[in-house]
């Protein structure tokens, strides 16, 4: 039946090369009763998972039934443990939130050709436990859960039974009748195979084993390989899995299993489902809500927008003729930099304003570099803007004029080069100049095709004279004092500037370009077509954090049910299962959650309705959307943890604490 040579298996602890097999020869006969024997660390438990299929040679030669299985791919090794070996575990790895014939039933999940609903009451009956089917595990004695663990070895008829300290933590009462049982499944032709450090025990078996630092010290028969058929409480007749008279289970059976494991996990862990689930209504109602709302909300946006520096002018450059040809601007029309102390001592209602001159440079700081653009800018600029540090601060007049190497920097800049530390008060070269960092710009995100945040912030007067080698100003912005002001105030700006250069005046209308918040209105208007899409693109973004949420519980619950991916894989789960059991819960959740958020959506609508007054209509596209879009969320956040179950080492995931 099984035959190994050579079989080696090895550890890399760190630069350590830890050796465990070291070249084991071994044979083991059909309806054998063997005892591996062995102080701990001999390798004892590493030759039962290699022999369970549960772990892998690191070299040699495994054959099985006369095959090599020692180079199969894992889901092949699965199909074979789930119809030739069943495993008695020392620690029983029985599922707390199953009952006894649920537990005993666990293998028919995997069993693809097979079901039969009454044997796990009739495996249970064997082992003594009829009236007991019911209760759960926390409600059994050991040797109650270690018989339950027997049974379920024994649902899929194996031709060898492995057995991994059976009796280790149990009294000896219970020790008793655990090997009783051993002894009485071998009488009926299975092999029987355990794994113990007790002499006691070791002598009951036909056949003895002892182990020592990875190897066999010796191999002794005890008993004669002859079977002995007793009539016996647990007699049963050995029947292949193939023989047995009952339909094959349909693809559907399968996957109501799966959503029925996957609705007892949930069930059994209320509240952490709950939570994970709130983040996908929380996203669906918002959609909903969002779509029978949004012309309401898109006029209140947009006069949100108008109200926002709409008292704010920029002054460019304008056209000149010179020699009777239009020029973009000639060396009359170019702003100074001391234009802008004019326009704010001259031009009455100006509060506040700020030269700019900008430019493309290479950053570096430590061993990273950046490209990025550079904005040298007036004092003012950052409350003009609303872009005053949230970290650090903007740097001031005296700093400008002494024309210091002092720079802010935004969020792009300083994840690229700093990754996750607060660079304040570090040195960093901007074009092979030394700036010190002395305070993060807040968080403005993308524009259009434009990242804000991809950018250094350095005084006017630095980047002029000690970085860009400038003598003109690109463009200055200045903020009145109150909308009302702004014609007055714009055409007392074109009149000093006109002035100060001395600009004909045949050529004063287009010499200075000074727009103003009002020239972006027709932007606003066409842009308001697009709000009812921005508004849905903000609900569905609630819908990825509640996927994120799914995510992230799920990953939890892998980590908390290792010990459970471990176990269903020893009992013949492949990849594609354990992958359908947790996608089937993410989902679960996710079609819940779904449901639940669009009837709130609808409240939300209906309640805004009445509170405002806006006109509003639920479609049934808008609910068809967000409930597939759910459904979506559930499998696409589901796919990654569920994936990661799938990967694990079925050894490692049993052995996991």
């Amino acid at each position: 039946m099984i035959e190994i040579k050579q079989i080696c298996k090895s550890y890399q602890m760190g630069q350590q090369k830890l050796e465990i097999l070291k070249g084991v020869d071994l044979k083991i006969e059909d309806g054998d009763f063997v005892a591996i024997m062995g102080p701990s660390g001999s390798g004892k438990s590493t030759m039962m998972n290699i022999l369970g299929l549960l772990d892998v040679p690191t070299s040699g030669s495994y054959l099985f039934n006369g095959k090599e299985i020692s180079k199969k791919a894992e889901d092949e090794l699965s199909i074979i443990r789930r119809e030739e070996i069943g495993f008695i575990f020392q620690q029983f790895h029985l599922l707390p939130r199953l009952s006894a014939y649920e537990n005993v039933n666990l293998p028919i999940l995997y069993s693809k050709k097979f079901e039969n609903i009454q044997r796990a009451h009739e495996m249970l009956a064997k082992v003594g436990l009829s009236e007991r089917a019911k209760h759960h595990p926390n409600e059994l004695s050991g040797g109650q859960q270690q018989r339950v663990a027997i049974a379920r070895a024994m649902m899929n008829n194996p031709q060898i039974i492995l057995a991994d300290e059976p009796t280790g933590n149990l009294d000896s009462v219970s020790e008793k009748e655990i090997l009783k049982l051993l002894r009485e499944m071998n009488d009926l032709g299975m092999t029987v195979i355990i794994v113990t450090h007790e002499e006691e025990i070791g002598h009951q078996a036909k056949r003895l084993i002892k182990m020592r630092d990875g190897v066999i010290q010796s191999d002794q028969r005890l008993q004669n390989l002859n079977r002995i058929t007793q009539n016996n409480s647990f007699q049963v007749v050995p029947t292949k899995i193939n023989s047995f008279q009952t339909p094959p289970k349909a693809a559907w059976r399968d996957v109501l299993s799966y959503f029925k494991q996957g609705y007892l996990t949930l069930v059994a862990n209320k509240l952490r489902t709950a939570l994970s689930m709130l983040g996908i209504l929380i996203g669906v109602a918002a959609v909903v809500a969002m779509l029978a709302l949004g012309k309401g909300a898109q006029k209140a946006i947009e006069e949100q927008l108008s109200s926002l520096g709409s008292n704010l002018l920029m002054i460019r450059p304008g056209s000149v003729r010179v020699a009777g040809v239009t020029q973009e601007s000639g060396a009359a029309n170019r702003l100074r930099y001391e234009d802008l102390s004019l326009i704010k001592s001259r031009v009455n209602y100006v509060s506040d304003a700020s030269a700019q001159v900008n430019g493309r440079v290479q950053v570096t700081a430590s061993a990273k570099n950046w490209n990025t653009q550079v904005q040298g800018t007036s004092p003012a600029w950052s409350k003009m803007h609303s872009a005053i540090p949230e970290i650090g601060r903007y740097f001031n007049d005296d700093e400008n004029k002494q024309r210091a190497r002092v720079a802010v920097i935004g969020e792009t800049v300083r994840r690229e080069l700093f990754g996750d530390l607060i660079p304040i008060g570090e040195m960093i070269k901007i074009n092979k100049i030394n700036f010190q960092i002395i305070g993060i710009l807040p968080e403005k995100g993308a524009n259009g095709f434009r990242d804000q945040d991809d950018i250094i912030n350095i005084p006017v007067e630095t980047a002029m004279k000690r970085l860009l080698g400038r003598e003109y100003i690109d463009f200055f912005e200045t903020q009145i004092d109150q909308p009302e002001n702004i014609e007055v105030a714009q055409s007392g700006i074109s009149q000093v500037l006109t002035e100060q250069h001395k600009i004909p005046l045949s050529q004063r209308d287009d010499a200075f370009q000074i727009r103003n918040m009002a020239d972006i209105q027709a932007a606003l208007q066409s842009s308001s077509q697009t709000m009812s899409i921005l508004l849905s693109t903000i609900a569905a973004i609630s819908l990825l954090v509640g996927g994120i949420g799914i995510m992230n519980i799920m990953l939890v619950s892998v980590t908390e049910r290792t010990e459970e991916i471990g176990l269903r894989k020893s009992i013949g789960a492949r990849r594609n299962d354990i992958l359908a059991q947790f996608l089937s819960e993410s989902v679960v959740i996710s079609v819940l959650g779904g449901l639940l958020g669009i009837f709130l959506g609808w409240l939300i609508t209906l309640v805004l309705s009445a509170l405002t007054g806006w006109t509003t209509s639920i479609s049934l596209s808008s609910i068809l959307v967000s409930f597939v879009f759910s459904a979506l969320i559930g499998i696409i956040f589901g796919v990654y943890p569920a994936r990661k179950a799938s990967l694990l080492n079925p050894i490692d995931a049993l052995r996991y604490e």
